[in-house]
């Protein structure tokens, strides 16, 4: 249960946030959990993927982001074409927000295992503001609302992604309109205020082969979202006997005079055919890292492939 925060904590987080490019969810483990921010990705693989993450970001502070993602795609068998859903839920001190999409991608096959996706989705997303929760700094201030406001907002979104059994890249913008964000009164214009912003992301990815036990796999993540840093995701996994995964990730971003934004460890395990179990520990390396015990990340993936189906080539992205 959040405690009463008063405005002016609410704004220190957003400031926090906003430098840290993170409207949008972020995620650690955005490599497995790619249909919540690429619709293109809907289309990748020949069996229905399903899988759910938890992420607490910065424990030990109060109103720190927690987020929640649940992501199902599904191929039409027979044509190039896959389907999918995504659910997000975010928690940010007194705001709360569910996001829907129903995504719908068609897939393009370039011979020799080289396919594009092309994705579009539809999003529906729930924000709500409990001003219950928090106290303005001068009491009896009109402008703020003394009771909870919630609004319900379109969106669409689209995304490209190319992947081949080596490596894959992608682009996408989950969201396309400015839905304006400002739920009470103020003097302030809307895109003074409070907007959703547009997030451009590029990813990209390959799997190396080592020797028969061990594979590496460099991935990066680049976001982009205007008027604030360019972050980018350095990440680095390790692959053993295509079952274990361990890596490490270097966020860039952070404050000004800091090494970063966060180091961060990942680690998956392919349980068995159909389940894979991953958890990521992110180390902040701005200040705030004084005021919390890092962030924990847990991500559960699980693919409808059958037992009599021979696998010689495990997907990797």
């Amino acid at each position: 249960m959040i405690k009463k925060l008063n405005i002016s904590v609410i704004l220190m987080l957003f400031t926090l946030l906003s430098l840290e490019a993170q409207q949008d969810a972020q995620y650690t483990q955005w490599m497995f959990n790619k249909l919540s921010i690429n619709p293109g990705y809907a289309v990748s693989g020949e069996h229905s993927c399903f899988s759910g993450l938890h992420r607490s970001q910065w424990v030990g502070l109060e109103g720190a982001p927690i987020n929640q993602s649940f992501n199902a795609r599904v191929p039409i068998q027979g044509k190039n074409i896959g389907v999918g859903l995504s659910v997000n839920h975010d928690i940010i001190g007194p705001t709360n927000s569910w996001t829907v999409s129903g995504i719908y991608a068609y897939k393009f096959d370039f011979g020799k295992g080289k396919k594009l996706g092309i994705g579009l989705q539809a999003t529906a997303r729930n924000y709500r503001i409990n001003f219950s929760e928090t106290s303005a700094i001068t009491p009896g201030d009109g402008t703020i609302p003394t009771t909870d406001q919630a609004r319900i907002m379109p969106n669409f979104g689209a995304g490209l992604y190319y992947y081949t059994p080596k490596y894959y890249v992608g682009i996408s913008a989950p969201r396309l309109l400015e839905n304006d964000l400002t739920l009470f009164n103020t003097n302030l214009t809307s895109s003074d205020f409070s907007r959703e912003e547009i997030h451009a992301y590029l990813m990209t990815g390959a799997v190396i082969t080592l020797n028969d036990i061990l594979k590496l796999k460099p991935s990066l993540l680049v976001k982009y979202v205007k008027d604030a840093p360019i972050d980018f995701d350095l990440h680095t996994s390790v692959i053993f006997y295509d079952a274990f995964w361990a890596g490490l990730t270097y966020r860039i971003g952070g404050f000004d005079g800091s090494l970063g934004e966060s180091l961060d460890l990942v680690l998956q395990v392919q349980i068995n055919r159909q389940i894979r179990l991953g958890f990521a520990y992110d180390y902040s390396l701005s200040k705030i890292r004084d005021t919390n015990s890092g962030t924990f990340e847990l991500v559960l993936d699980y693919c409808l492939k059958p037992d009599n189906v021979n696998l010689t080539n495990p997907r990797f992205f």
